[in-house]
């Protein structure tokens, strides 16, 4: 059977839970661990991926700050969308090393906890990063003589594709993938990847955290997803203690039918998954205050708290996932990006406090992800889909107070042609960095050989020196 179908078992569980219909989006995010062939770890790393749903308008994120690229930003974006260059002082990005040619960005105003982390080294920016499936100039992009990304400028796809490299049905991601190189060194595997689910709903199922074992374990802000009915408070059934003693019964008991055996297997794990969560939480304890009203952090205080209490899961290598939504800014720009990125860059400041007081700041590692950047050029009061855009990873191994990746001419695709080239129309960049460079730096601080990285990464080998291009490296060199 190829290794991408599915198996019988996970067939089972999952028809088994379309029959009963109970607790379903928990049972199947429980369903289907099994062992996998991995190397062993002696330490604990996480790998973080904050994913801003809805295409994050990088350019009023990661904003030029020089005279003359903010000038020509201005002039690109009109009054209405450019922040003013008199805010920005206060959020300069100060690099170790300058750009060349005098290039400089600063933070959006509202950013500022995230810019106080990048000038004390804690924090990076990846610039122009996206989906590519091999190296791409303007010429061949728009000539179409090379492999592109499928379906390019659609969110559902989008996210996809920067999750796991494939359009909007792909069922595995690179996330899985790498922890699936990583199942053997937990206790138990179930909580490899973790999603803590956002308020707002917009992560759902995320392909990013399935691999062909791994298979995520979902929690919420509030902590453990509670299984219903509980043994203790079964109330199913209008409360009648005969009936549901013997469905309480029926969950947990084994059983001679096939499919009974499957989801009784199923519930009685979910049951003990909870047992679990909830007690590393209780035992993660952390005092660094999260800021209220903000989703975002609220998820990440979560996953501080169960790298807290890792040692109850028998944790060593972990990947998780939370995310915002609402950056899907067509209109009304002006008044709903600032308070987004405001609510990233409290949300990661605290993060990275409160790793620090568990003494777990080299361990973690968080980075932001998006469906795409947004076009340069506004439409009104907004701006639409785009390809490229900037990141940020944080982190104690982070080598920080850094810009990686090609500085982006500030241009809509209409100027001279070494501008051009990063450019598709309406200054939507062709990244000039692929996800692929990025996932594999990371998967090799997470410990992935280079064997593994190619294995798990499918574009991989299309990029750096195996496909002669050091142009494009595999290694980006933001990781310690």
């Amino acid at each position: 059977m190829h290794p991408m179908d599915p198996s019988r078992r996970s067939f089972l569980q999952q028809t088994g839970l379309a029959l009963t219909g109970v607790a379903a989006p928990l049972a199947v995010n429980l369903a289907a661990m099994g062992e996998a062939a991995a190397q062993s770890a002696t330490d604990y790393k996480a790998l973080v991926c904050v994913f801003l749903f809805g295409g994050n308008d990088h350019a009023n994120t990661v904003v030029a700050f020089d005279d003359a690229n903010h000038a020509r930003y201005t002039t690109l974006r009109g009054a209405v969308l450019a922040t003013p260059k008199s805010q920005l002082a206060a959020t300069e990005l100060i690099p170790t090393r300058p750009l060349a040619n005098g290039v400089k960005y600063a933070l959006a105003p509202e950013m500022p906890e995230l810019a106080a982390l990048f000038n004390a080294g804690q924090a990076a920016v990846m610039l122009n990063v996206g989906p590519l499936v091999v190296p791409l100039t303007r010429q061949q992009y728009q000539a179409g003589v090379l492999a592109q990304p499928p379906k390019l400028f659609s969110h559902n796809d989008q996210q996809s594709v920067w999750q796991a490299q494939g359009a909007e049905g792909t069922t595995r991601g690179w996330g899985g993938r790498i922890a699936d190189l990583t199942l053997s060194a937990n206790g138990n595997p179930l909580y490899t990847c973790v999603q803590v689910a956002s308020d707002d709903g917009f992560a759902g199922d995320a392909v990013f955290l399935s691999g062909n074992t791994a298979q995520q374990y979902q929690c919420t802000t509030a902590g453990a997803v509670p299984f219903e009915p509980t043994l203790a408070t079964g109330n199913f059934f209008y409360n009648n203690p005969a009936v549901n003693a013997m469905f309480s019964e029926f969950l947990v008991k084994p059983q001679t039918h096939v499919l009974a055996e499957e989801y009784a297997r199923i519930v009685r794990r979910s049951i003990a998954a909870e047992i679990d969560v909830r007690a590393a939480l209780n035992a993660g304890v952390v005092q660094t205050p999260f800021p209220q009203g903000n989703g975002l952090a609220s998820q990440l205080r979560i996953v501080a708290k169960m790298i807290a209490g890792r040692s109850v899961l028998g944790a060593k290598r972990q990947v998780f996932m939370v995310s915002l939504g609402g950056f899907d800014t067509h209109d009304n720009q002006p008044n709903r990006h600032p308070g987004l990125v405001r609510k990233v860059s409290q949300a990661l400041d605290a993060f990275y406090k409160a790793t620090v007081e568990i003494g777990m700041a080299n361990q973690v590692t968080a980075f932001t992800a998006s469906d795409f950047g947004r076009t340069l050029t506004s439409n009104g009061d907004g701006t639409d889909h785009g390809w490229g855009g900037h990141h940020f990873m944080v982190g104690g191994a982070v080598r920080g107070r850094a810009l990686y990746g090609t500085p982006p001419p500030i241009a809509a695709g209409n100027t001279s042609a070494a501008e051009d080239q990063w450019h598709v129309g309406q200054g939507r960049l062709l990244p000039s960095t692929s996800v692929d460079q990025l996932a594999a730096t990371l998967g090799r601080w997470f410990g992935l050989s280079d064997a593994d990285l190619y294995r798990t990464l499918p574009n991989l080998n299309h990029f750096g020196d195996v496909a002669g291009r050091p142009d494009y490296p595999v290694n980006l060199g933001f990781m310690g």
